[in-house]
């Protein structure tokens, strides 16, 4: 079933022509139309199926510096600042609170791992706090148990995922720009081989500038185009359980389970990277590239089946721009979850925090999680296209740093100081160009 989501109005009409298109209304294409609206360019963010309705609403919500990789850490501390801000520049509540996350540990490993990423943190002016057992035990006392250690990042935080995507998205109308539900974006047209439009199901906007922030349909869609874009995605299961649940910590993480405190008092409950591979001719086709990350995670990935074949979101198909579309055939990824990960996850979390046991399961779900071979995202203009810009393969990362991300590209676009170093993304680190030819117009 979906995950809970608030709901936004569209814009009345599609315009024909706009300074620059986003396609994908995900936390990275809203919040990339959001701060170009901002600056007074004319954008138009189209979207196949709902605001948020995909990865953007079906993860944890967490807001984090902590763990992150070097080269995301600048983009995750520069989110923390503009989740803040979102709310007092939009007016209204995305439930983005400072509530610090606590990580708790009985593994000599983990805990070490963990203060060596303190010790580099601290050159980057990041703080976190590597706990002793007394004090983890102290801050994990809801667990009735002892512990070896953890680390408390005081500064990080969680957003509420029901609604701070579509509470950005007001702000791209309340901006100036306009924002299409239900309007699919089936391809590109070229002029002199750069971008010239954007086909949609709708009719075409005329733009010189693409975004394309199509998530876990990102490869497929670059696909049209002669874009190799080496991405896979695997299904996650989560579950949420009824408000009641007292003295529990606002977010925690164990290897055993974590738990994230909804915005209406629930909990979010997770078993952390576990999920199921399913079967796609996409997976096939970028095997190699992603053997080794799979060999990394083999403890916690198991083989699915074909509901990744059946969602249509990893096909090498082509299709036509003057008819239906895989995107419009199935407007909103929203795949089985894995029942047996879910009860597991459930009774792992009730066996640490006794409390659970008082509230029950008020809903259940899955996700497609897309990544790149390196765990980074490609974010940046592709090679041999010029005007189209690739922000996708977030890797399970997108929904805490995605303003940071949309900054970042309306940076690039404007062409403003990046609000980061925008080099470590390039598409171009992954092989990537655009090798095959599409109709120009």
């Amino acid at each position: 079933m979906p995950a809970p989501l608030m709901h936004i109005e569209s814009s009345s009409s599609l315009p024909r022509e706009a300074d620059v298109v986003v396609i994908g209304g995900g936390v990275v294409g809203v919040f990339s139309a959001y701060y170009l609206a901002r600056r007074g360019i004319k954008v138009a963010l189209v979207e196949k199926g709902r605001v948020a309705a995909e990865q953007s609403s079906r993860n944890w919500g967490w807001c984090r510096q902590q763990n992150r990789d070097a080269r995301e850490l600048p983009m995750a501390t520069k989110s923390l600042d503009l989740w803040e801000k979102v709310t007092q520049e939009t007016g209204q509540d995305t439930g983005f609170r400072r509530c610090g996350l606590l990580y708790l540990s009985q593994s000599d490993d983990e805990l070490a791992g963990w203060a060596k990423w303190r010790d580099f943190a601290r050159t980057v002016g990041v703080t976190t706090h590597v706990l002793s057992a007394e004090e983890a035990t102290e801050k994990g006392k809801a667990t009735g148990r002892k512990w070896k250690g953890g680390v408390f990042s005081p500064t990080d935080g969680t957003a509420d995922t029901s609604k701070a995507v579509p509470v950005a998205a007001r702000g791209i109308i309340a901006a100036g720009g306009t924002v299409h539900q239900h309007c699919a974006a089936r391809g590109i047209e070229l002029s002199a081989g750069r971008v010239s439009g954007v086909v949609t199901e709708a009719g075409t906007i005329q733009t010189k500038i693409v975004v394309m922030a199509g998530g876990a349909w990102a490869s497929s869609f670059c696909n049209q185009l002669g874009i190799r874009f080496p991405q896979a995605s695997v299904r996650s299961s989560i579950l949420a359980v009824a408000p009641g649940a007292n003295g529990l910590p606002d977010a925690l993480h164990t290897a055993h389970v974590s738990l994230t405190r909804r915005g209406n008092g629930g909990f979010t409950l997770a078993i952390s990277g576990r999920a199921r591979v399913d079967f796609t001719t996409q997976q096939f086709r970028f095997s190699r590239e992603f053997v080794p990350m799979f060999a990394r995670r083999w403890r916690s990935l198991a083989p699915g089946a074909f509901e990744g074949w059946r969602q249509g979101h990893e096909s090498l198909g082509k299709w036509a721009l003057d008819d239906i579309t895989p995107m419009e055939r199935n407007r909103i990824l929203d795949p089985k979850p894995d029942m047996k990960q879910i009860r597991l996850t459930h009774q792992r979390a009730c066996e640490l925090l006794p409390e659970l046991k008082r509230v029950a399961i008020s809903d259940a779900w899955a996700g497609y999680v897309d990544s790149t071979p390196d765990g980074i995202p490609a974010i940046g203009e592709v090679e041999g296209i010029p005007g189209f810009i690739l922000a996708a393969g977030f890797s399970g990362h997108g929904f805490g740093i995605g303003p940071g991300a949309g900054h970042m590209i309306a940076d690039i676009i404007t062409g403003s100081e990046p609000i980061v170093d925008p080099r470590p993304y390039k598409p171009e680190r992954l092989k990537m160009a655009a090798w095959g030819k599409v109709a120009e117009f």
